[in-house]
């Protein structure tokens, strides 16, 4: 088995880099002025990160504001901002997919790539490594990069020798002259670590672990055998690597619809293939389009069954791209694209040629797959009964992709012959307050007001008890826990109002009425006068069709 190869990336400058790219992208060159950007510390305006020019001028990270005017006053001077330089590092890390799927962040201005067994495919580690650097300076940005066995070791290298490609073993040797900082522990341990006369990591190597484990703590003396190759510990990707990947570079970049077109065509083909082998269909695709400038653009589609058909998935991209509400951009083109299954199942062959209901099923779900590229899979729903009495529990939504089986599966209550139904079509949102004349306290609606309508009553039908459930008190639902996406397309409707001192909902006593002009109502009162409340209240809760 190969051992593990490591690449770490620094990007020293990330901030004053972000600041300067926006600035040329906005037409602002900066003509090699000084450009340092701004924290607060100890209530005080430090420099938190500087460029090359304002670094050659003696400026230094930590330096307060005030010394840094006096030996540059004419230096421009911008605010922190931590989330754009997150957002920047992630980019970073999404346009690093090219090399490998395994990508772990490094804060604050790190990344740690795991390249064991990819490096040949761009002509060795550190031609992989020039290639990457290389293109990240055109970009703009300040790079330092090394290759080790271990993410510490690799890091430390970034921080003092940038370019190293340390071989296999040879990590003690490779990290013993550096400087104790570059191993990214706390300024105690370090400041500790030189008055102690230790000042490269050769030299805390030499010292018994004991010894250093004694005075500066377990967790460092694992840092250092990290460090020095003796431990390893894996890096932590952003994201889980797809379970099958193709992909398909181009000498010349590709911008038009028609060659994006074909190589998702090609590239759903060689996928499925790859699957096929496996027994796999797929439930998660992605697309990755990767520009020259560094911008990475992802298409995602989601499957309610298994995909084992290249034209199929073809299609779900078509739609998804026809969708987009931002279109893809190729800017001067795209040098790669990517398709990706995240998730695949094992596919289960069924007889279609006699049984017309599994082909019935196929079609369905194939149309709610392109329903769902289209216009988003939270917004494709379908309705599920719950065990449950209280009427706007009796069911729930679900997104249809996932719980289409289910669905077709579901059993509801069966009307009885001829007699109308029990239940309204029409439930409002949530049951609307209504002012009703009842023949005596607690009889039969004889007229009500809504919405400032007055409706007399002419037929009745009730009442029809239904109580909470006492082993359900303070249950708000039944259904699955939904992401939050779903829950801002579909809040839930119609909860139970609680209003007991253990936490149930009042009894209900329902009413079938009939005004005078042949509407039909769904009505209830609240509570059980002297037992739960000491007042009626009535609400309507639908209307019959």
């Amino acid at each position: 088995m190969a051992r593990r190869r490591i690449l770490s990336l620094w990007l020293p400058r990330l901030p004053a880099d972000r600041i300067q790219r926006k600035l040329f992208r906005s037409g602002e060159r900066d003509n090699g002025r000084s450009c340092v950007i701004l924290a607060k510390q100890n209530n005080a305006l430090v420099i938190s990160a500087l460029n090359d020019a304002a670094a050659r001028l003696g400026l230094t990270v930590g330096l307060p504001l005030a010394n840094a005017r006096a030996i540059c006053p004419d230096i421009d001077v911008f605010d922190t901002d931590e989330i754009a330089d997150a957002q920047t590092l992630n980019g970073i890390a999404d346009w690093c997919d090219r090399f490998t799927p395994l990508v772990a962040l490094d804060p604050p201005h790190g990344l740690l790539l795991d390249i064991t067994g990819c490096a040949h495919l761009f002509g060795g580690e550190a031609a992989l490594m020039n290639a990457l650097c290389g293109a990240l300076t055109r970009q703009g940005f300040v790079v330092s990069a090394a290759i080790a066995g271990t993410p510490a070791c690799a890091r430390a290298l970034t921080r003092h020798a940038h370019g190293r490609v340390v071989a296999p073993g040879e990590e003690l040797e490779a990290v013993a002259p550096l400087p104790v900082f570059t191993l990214g522990a706390d300024d105690a341990i370090t400041r500790g670590l030189r008055r102690a006369g230790l000042k490269t990591i050769g030299d805390v190597a030499a010292r018994g672990r004991h010894e250093i484990a004694a005075r500066f703590g377990a967790a460092f003396t694992v840092l250092l055998e990290q460090a020095l190759g003796q431990g390893d510990t894996p890096i932590n990707p952003r994201r889980p690597p797809p379970d099958y990947i193709v992909e398909k570079r181009f000498a010349e970049p590709i911008a038009t619809d028609s060659a994006i077109a074909t190589t998702l065509a090609d590239l759903a083909r060689t996928l499925i293939a790859a699957m096929e082998k496996q027994g796999k269909g797929a439930r998660h695709l992605e697309t990755g389009f990767f520009r020259t400038d560094g911008a990475v653009r992802v298409i995602a589609v989601e499957t309610g069954r298994p995909v084992a058909r290249g034209e199929i998935v073809d299609r779900l991209f078509r739609e998804r791209l026809d969708a987009l509400a931002d279109p893809l951009d190729p800017g001067f083109g795209f040098d790669l694209v990517r398709l990706s299954a995240v998730r695949t199942e094992s596919v289960v062959q069924e007889q279609r040629d006699l049984d017309a209901r599994v082909q019935d099923n196929d079609e369905v779900a194939a149309l709610i797959d392109r329903i769902a590229a289209r216009i988003g899979g939270h917004r494709v729903v379908v309705h599920l009964p719950q065990e449950t009495h209280i009427p706007e529990r009796a069911s729930f939504l679900a997104p249809a992709q996932q719980h289409l089986v289910a669905a077709m599966h579901a059993e509801w209550p069966a009307c009885i012959g001829s007699e109308p139904p029990l239940r309204p079509l029409r439930m409002l949102a949530r049951p609307e307050p209504i002012e009703v004349t009842a023949m005596f306290p607690d009889g039969p609606p004889a007229q009500f007001k809504w919405r400032h309508r007055q409706c007399l009553i002419v037929y009745v039908e009730g009442p029809e008890r239904i109580a909470m459930e006492w082993w359900k008190r303070g249950e708000q639902a039944l259904s699955p826990e939904p992401d939050d996406e779903f829950m801002r397309l579909h809040p839930p409707q119609g909860e139970v109002a609680v209003a007991r001192a253990d936490g149930s909902a009042l009894t209900r006593d329902y009413f079938r009425a009939e005004d005078k002009e042949g509407v039909r109502y769904w009505l209830y009162r609240e509570g059980i006068c002297g037992r739960e409340v000491q007042t009626f209240r009535w609400f309507l809760h639908g209307m019959f069709a």
